[in-house]
């Protein structure tokens, strides 16, 4: 498996989790850490100018399915 089959096939578990699911991985669920961290790991490339474009796309897109689900705080 090539680092891009790699990268595609991580790409799509995090959207099926956010779509399943209507939230985004959490940080502390032990099953959930991988897609937390690619997430996390994308952002950093992204804001750094390091993620190349066929992932660039695919990336924002999934960051606004993110979006949607954004943690809201409930005290306001």
């Amino acid at each position: 498996m090539t680092q891009d089959e790699r990268w595609v096939t991580r790409y799509k578990e995090v959207v099926r989790f956010i779509e399943a699911n209507h939230r985004n991985p959490s940080k502390y669920a032990p099953e959930e850490k991988l897609l937390v961290h690619f997430m996390k790991r994308g952002r950093k490339l992204m804001n750094a100018g390091e993620l190349k474009e066929p992932r660039l796309g695919m990336f924002k897109e999934m960051l606004e399915l993110s979006e949607q689900y954004k943690r809201k705080n409930q005290w306001i």
